[in-house]
C-alpha cells in the first residue's frame, strides 16, 4: 500500500504542477462561501464571553483540513494552544487530556452547545468517535466555565461546532488513505431553499491500525499485534425562519464504531462496539441585539458493548472469554433556556435554567444502573458599549441542585480593558465544580470498587489573566497568560472496606494547586504565516508531587508557506512535550516525556478554481518513538509485572483527493 500511495502521489504533483503554468490569481472563478451567522443568542455566546474577558480561541475548518487531520483529538493536538492531548493509541482512542494544567476530567466537551462528556467515567473522554471533516469550527473557552456551561467546565470548555447553514449551495467529497493501513471517505452538501436551510455530512474511516507497543512488551499470549478501528459518521442539520427573528432548528449525529482496545499480554481480541446518538431542537427568538431567546432540548446516548477473548494460559490452543458483548453506557438529555436583555442603559443582563437528567450502568464492571438529575438557575449582568467604550466587565453566579448529593453555588467575574487599539488586558475570577459520575455515585463492583452516593461536588476557584496586542499593523500578535486553579473536595478512593475488598470513593482531604503560564505567539505576511504556544504548569496534590499525566511544559509552534501564485501550500508543526509522570509503577513513578514530533503536510491545487485539491501528510518526520502513556502488565511465566509503553503514531504516509462543488 506505501508503494501505491507514494506512486499515486508523484503521478498527481507531476501533472498538476505544469498545468498551472503561468496562473497568477489562485482564487479566480471560486464560488464564494457565504455562511449564514445571524446574531443569534447560543451561537454567539462564546464571542460575548471573549469581550467580556473570557479568552476564546477559534480554529476554522480550513486549518484542520489543510493538515490532512483525520480526528477531532489529532486536530486539537496539533492546534489548540493551551491544550495538551495524547491520543492512546493514534486516531479514533481515548486520550489524556490536560487544559491549562488541567486533569482530563476537568475539561467539558461539547457538540453544537450539546454535552457530550462520558457520564460513566470522568476520565474517558467522547473524542475516540468524532471524525474532523464534519468540524465548521471548534472553539475553546480558557478558565472555569461553570456559569453557563455547568460541571466539568473547571479548567475551559470545547465546543465542536459541525458544519453550518449556508445561503449557497457547498458542499466537498474526499477519498484517502495512509500506510497504515487506513482508508477515510468523507462528504457534506448544504444550501438553503427560501426560508429552509439544511446541512448533511458523512465520513468513514477505517484501518488496520499500527503496532500499539513496544516488541519487548508484548508476550507470546498477545496475538492481536496492530490496534483496528472502523468509524461511521452520518448528521443532519436543518433550520426554517418563520420570520428573521424567529427560526426553529434541529441537528442529529449518528456514529457507529468498533474500536480496538490493546493489551500486551493475554488478549486475542478485545474491542469496544458503540452506537452514539446526539439529537438537539431548538428555537431561537431574537428580535434585536438588545433581546436575544433560546430554548432548547437535547438528548445523547452512548450505547456500548465491550467484548474480549484471552488466550488461555491454562489450557494453550484455548480461548478464555472475558467479556462477550457486555453493555454498557448512559443517557443525557435535558432541556437549556437562556434570554439576553438590556435592562436599562450601559448594561446587558442573562438569565437562564438548564435541566439535565441522565442515567448510566457497565455491566463490565458492574455499575448498577441509576438515574440523576440536575436542576441549574444562572443570571450574568454585564457592561456595555453604552457605558464604556473600551472596557466591559461582567458578574453573574449559577447554583446547582443535583438530586444526589448537596446543592451548589458557583460565580465568576471577568473583564476586559483595551489600552490602546494595539493593547489589552483581561482577566477572569470565579468558582467551578464537578459533579460525580455515575462510577463514582453508584458502581458496586466486587472485591473492585464502590460508589458514594452521599459524595460532594468538587469545588474549585479559578483565575485566569493575561496581557497582549498586536504590533506593525497587526502583523505580530502576542499574548502572556496566568492561571491559577484551587481545587477541594477531590474525589478519589478515600477508604477500603476490608469486609468486601472494596475501595470506596469519597471526597479526599487536602487541596490540589495548579499554578502556570501561557505563551502565545503569531505572525501573519502575504505569503506566509508562524504561530508558537508554550504551556508550563505546577499541578500538584499534597505531596507536592506533579500529577499523574500532566505535563510540566509543552510546545506547539508551526511554519506555513502559501503563496498567493502559486498552486501549493505547505505547513510544518513541531509538538514538544516535556516532563510528564506517571506513578505506582514498577519502578514507582516514571517520566515518560521530553519527546518532539515533527508533522509536515501540504495541499496541491490541480485548477484555477481550486475545486480539485490533493492533501499530503507526513507524521511524525523522524519516526520517533514516544509514549503517550504507561501501564502495567504481567508477563506469562508469572514473574513480577513491567511497564509498558502505549506507542504514538509511527511515521506515517497519507493522502487525500478532494473535490468541493
Amino acid at each position: 500500500m506505501k508503494k501505491n500511495l507514494l506512486s499515486f502521489s508523484a503521478l498527481i504533483l507531476s501533472t498538476a504542477l505544469p498545468a498551472w503554468g503561468q496562473t497568477t490569481n489562485q482564487t479566480a472563478g471560486q464560488p464564494e462561501e457565504i455562511v449564514v451567522t445571524a446574531p443569534r443568542l447560543e451561537q454567539n455566546l462564546p464571542q460575548i464571553l471573549a469581550t467580556q474577558g473570557v479568552r476564546v480561541d477559534t480554529i476554522p475548518a480550513d486549518e484542520i483540513l489543510k493538515r490532512g487531520y483525520l480526528d477531532i483529538a489529532q486536530s486539537l493536538q496539533g492546534l489548540a494552544p493551551g491544550l495538551y492531548l495524547a491520543p492512546k493509541n493514534g486516531p479514533f482512542d481515548y486520550v489524556d487530556g490536560s487544559f491549562q494544567g488541567s486533569r482530563t476530567s476537568d475539561i467539558l466537551w461539547l457538540v453544537d452547545g450539546v454535552r457530550i462528556n462520558n457520564r460513566l467515567y470522568a476520565g474517558t473522554t467522547p473524542l475516540d468517535t468524532l471524525p474532523a471533516a464534519m468540524v465548521e469550527r471548534i472553539e475553546l473557552l480558557e478558565g472555569g466555565q461553570a456559569l453557563f456551561y455547568g460541571t466539568q467546565g473547571v479548567a475551559g470548555a470545547i465546543n465542536i461546532v459541525t458544519k453550518d447553514f449556508t445561503e449557497t449551495p457547498d458542499g466537498a467529497a474526499s477519498l484517502g488513505g495512509d500506510t497504515n493501513g487506513s482508508g477515510h471517505a468523507d462528504a457534506y452538501f448544504r444550501d438553503s431553499l427560501g426560508s429552509s436551510h439544511f446541512v448533511v455530512y458523512a465520513d468513514m474511516d477505517i484501518s488496520e491500525g499500527f503496532q500499539p507497543f513496544r516488541d519487548r512488551d508484548y508476550q507470546p499470549s498477545s496475538t492481536d499485534r496492530n490496534r483496528a478501528y472502523s468509524v461511521y459518521t452520518v448528521g443532519a442539520k436543518y433550520a426554517l425562519d418563520f420570520t428573521d427573528n424567529l427560526r426553529f432548528s434541529t441537528m442529529y449525529q449518528f456514529d457507529n464504531a468498533k474500536l480496538d482496545d490493546s493489551a500486551p499480554q493475554l488478549v486475542q481480541q478485545a474491542h469496544n462496539e458503540r452506537d452514539e446518538h446526539i439529537v438537539s431542537g431548538k428555537i431561537d427568538y431574537t428580535p434585536s441585539d438588545a433581546m436575544q431567546f433560546f430554548a432548547k432540548g437535547y438528548y445523547h446516548r452512548w450505547a456500548a458493548h465491550y467484548t474480549e477473548y484471552d488466550n488461555s494460559l491454562a489450557f494453550p490452543g484455548q480461548l478464555d472469554t472475558i467479556e462477550d458483548h457486555g453493555p454498557w453506557g448512559f443517557t443525557d438529555a435535558g432541556v437549556n433556556l437562556m434570554a439576553k436583555v438590556q435592562p436599562f442603559q450601559g448594561f446587558d443582563a442573562i438569565a437562564g435554567y438548564d435541566y439535565q437528567a441522565y442515567d448510566g450502568s457497565d455491566a463490565v464492571l458492574v455499575i448498577t444502573e441509576k438515574t440523576e438529575d440536575v436542576h441549574a438557575f444562572f443570571g450574568q449582568l454585564s457592561t456595555n458599549n453604552d457605558l464604556f467604550d473600551n472596557a466591559k466587565i461582567a458578574a453573574g453566579f449559577r447554583h446547582n441542585d443535583p438530586s444526589a448529593g448537596p446543592s451548589k453555588t458557583v460565580w465568576d467575574v471577568s473583564g476586559r480593558y483595551d489600552l490602546t487599539g494595539e493593547l489589552f488586558v483581561r482577566g477572569l475570577v470565579g468558582t467551578a465544580f464537578r459533579l460525580p459520575t455515575a462510577e463514582e455515585l453508584f458502581a458496586n463492583d466486587p472485591f473492585d470498587e464502590r460508589g458514594n452516593p452521599n459524595l460532594k461536588p468538587e469545588e474549585s476557584f479559578n483565575v485566569n489573566a493575561s496581557v497582549g496586542g498586536t504590533l506593525d499593523d497587526r502583523r505580530y500578535r502576542w499574548e502572556v497568560i496566568g492561571f491559577l486553579r484551587n481545587i477541594k473536595n477531590l474525589i478519589d478512593y478515600a477508604t477500603f472496606d476490608e469486609g468486601t475488598g472494596q475501595d470506596v470513593f469519597g471526597n479526599v482531604a487536602g487541596m490540589v494547586r495548579v499554578r502556570g503560564a501561557e505563551l502565545d505567539l503569531g505572525a501573519d505576511f502575504t505569503d506566509w504565516s508562524a504561530s508558537l504556544n508554550y504551556t508550563y504548569s505546577h499541578s500538584v496534590k499534597a505531596n507536592n508531587l506533579q500529577i499523574d499525566r500532566i505535563p510540566v511544559h509543552q510546545l506547539k509552534t508551526s511554519l506555513e508557506y502559501h503563496p498567493e501564485e502559486q498552486p501549493f501550500d505547505v505547513t510544518a508543526t513541531l509538538l514538544f512535550t516535556g516532563n510528564i509522570y506517571r506513578s505506582n509503577l514498577v519502578d514507582g513513578r516514571e517520566n515518560y516525556g521530553n519527546y518532539p514530533v515533527l508533522d509536515i503536510s501540504g495541499r496541491v491545487y490541480l485548477d484555477e478554481d481550486r475545486r480539485n485539491i490533493v492533501t499530503l501528510r507526513l507524521q511524525n518526520v523522524f519516526d520517533e518513538t514516544y509514549a503517550s502513556g504507561l501501564g502495567n502488565a504481567f508477563p506469562d511465566n508469572g514473574g513480577n509485572r513491567y511497564t509498558y509503553w502505549n506507542l504514538g503514531v509511527p511515521r506515517t504516509f497519507s493522502l487525500r483527493y478532494t473535490y468541493k462543488f
